[in-house]
């Protein structure tokens, strides 16, 4: 074979792998989103590690999906407004999905003193609460019922509102992990956090339920700690 011939179909096979692997490849500006991810599973491995303070191993073996807003910033006293970035992956059948980037703004929970910081993890019960979270806007208590979760090594089941509930939140500030109420609150897609992190314009749906998003590098330290943590059924 002449080396032109040979170089031409070196050529066409490159070409068409390009065409056939999936977009993985992130911009450079998604440094904020990595780091993002990376403080999530922080937040999850030191809240899970709280032993008699974690989420229950229960729960988590019937989450649909999860959700942590770590650093999640609030001022007032008591009743107060809130702001936050989070991730939030699904479960499906090949394990936990891609995380889609997520906004947490107003509203109020729990006690509140000061402006400190919070973490936030909310624990995805059933699919109907799941589609809701992931709407490109959802309000804590008018779009799905939300209830303060239990904690403990060892709890079996809750409340009849907890087992109920489409979602149950948590907080953590200053060391102490513990069920939270959420009002009022509401969560949207963050499709420009989406747009550096994938290189598309995807929104929650599309990432999380619809599998349209690839898998970068980086999401899988958070795909192991879900897998862990949350293990499949």
């Amino acid at each position: 074979m002449r080396i032109p011939e040979l170089t031409r179909l070196l050529a066409t096979g490159l070409l068409l792998l390009v065409a056939v692997a999936p977009t993985t490849t992130q911009s450079p500006s998604a440094s904020a989103e990595v780091a993002r991810l990376h403080e999530s599973v922080s937040v999850l491995n030191e809240v899970m590690a709280g032993g008699d303070t974690a989420v229950p191993a229960s729960i988590l073996r019937r989450a649909e999906g999860i959700a942590v807003f770590p650093g999640t910033v609030k001022a007032g006293f008591i009743f107060g407004g809130m702001r936050g970035r989070g991730v939030l992956s699904a479960r499906t059948e090949r394990g936990w999905s891609p995380p889609t980037f997520m906004t947490l703004t107003g509203g109020s929970f729990g006690l509140q003193v000061g402006g400190q910081a919070t973490d936030l993890v909310f624990v995805i019960m059933n699919r109907r609460g799941l589609e809701n979270f992931v709407r490109n806007q959802f309000k804590f208590g008018a779009d799905a019922s939300a209830a303060a979760g239990p904690v403990g090594r060892d709890v079996q089941a809750g409340t009849d509102l907890q087992m109920r509930a489409e979602i149950l939140s948590y907080s953590r500030a200053r060391g102490l992990f513990a069920g939270v109420t959420v009002n009022g609150s509401t969560v949207r897609t963050d499709v420009d956090a989406n747009y550096r992190f994938y290189n598309t314009r995807f929104n929650s749906t599309q990432i999380v339920v619809d599998g349209l998003a690839g898998s970068p590098e980086s999401v899988q330290e958070w795909q192991r700690a879900l897998a862990e943590h949350a293990p499949a059924r």
